[in-house]
């Protein structure tokens, strides 16, 4: 069985002993139900982790001891940003959960002309930090030791108008779309992949991000849900250029 894993905030200790931050150590203890001298893992989202044992458990306190530097996750070659457009709370959570379990670098909201969900500037940025904590959630669950970076929502034009420089390659999922991804070249380090919401891009949206560089590629014949779409799209690339080839 895979060690269970908590996320501990940076910089980890030096030393041989480490306590769990409090929500970390409730899981352990009431959740898991682990014991003193089980093995644990730990890691800081920035690449580095300990293996572990526990020294003492309680409801409010789990302090780990015999810390031993563990080889981390190295996380995909190619650096996926996934811009989406905002759906519903739950969609939302799912995309963000999938899309860190893929392998995802980078997660971007963005607010369409026909995204279900428009928040407010308070509104968006506690979406903002629940979806960082669902991305952390995942990494314990999947053994992923880098975070993503989930960004806070923007309109598709600003979103557009900050790639317009940007060297990577750019993709924008379309029913419609004339090109498929197994021909385009490979992605020299980084790729953007655009994802529209349940009722699809205007044809505004479509032209923006056409004048943005951002190539029509097509998923087979079926139209898919903007979720499915997303995570199709993330493994599709991962297959022709990341870490699943």
């Amino acid at each position: 069985m895979p060690l269970p894993r908590f996320y501990c905030p940076p910089p980890l200790p030096s030393g041989a002993a480490l306590e769990l931050p409090p929500e970390a150590a409730r899981h352990a203890y009431r959740v898991l139900r682990l014991r003193v001298n089980d093995a644990v893992q730990v890691f800081d989202g920035e690449g580095n982790a300990f293996d572990g044992k526990i020294g003492e458990i309680g409801g409010k306190r789990v302090l780990l001891h015999e810390l031993q530097t563990c080889m981390a996750e190295p996380g995909s070659s190619l650096r996926i940003t996934l811009a989406q457009a905002m759906c519903s709370s739950e969609k939302m959570d799912w995309v963000v959960q999938k899309a860190t379990e893929l392998g995802a670098a980078e997660v971007q909201p963005v607010q369409t002309q026909r995204s279900v969900a428009r928040l407010s500037p308070e509104r968006a940025g506690k979406r903002t930090v629940h979806w960082r904590n669902v991305a952390i959630a995942a990494c314990e669950q999947c053994g992923r030791d880098v975070l993503p970076q989930i960004r806070a929502p923007l309109e598709i034009s600003d979103w557009l108008a900050q790639t317009r420089e940007v060297a990577h390659a750019k993709f924008i999922l379309l029913p419609e779309g004339s090109a498929t991804l197994h021909k385009q070249p490979q992605p020299q380090g980084s790729v953007a992949l655009l994802v529209g919401p349940e009722g699809g891009f205007s044809e505004d949206e479509i032209k923006m991000a056409h004048l943005a560089g951002f190539v029509p590629i097509r998923l087979g014949k079926r139209v898919l849900r903007t979720e499915t779409a997303a995570m199709a799209g993330i493994a599709a690339l991962q297959t022709l250029w990341g870490d699943f080839s």
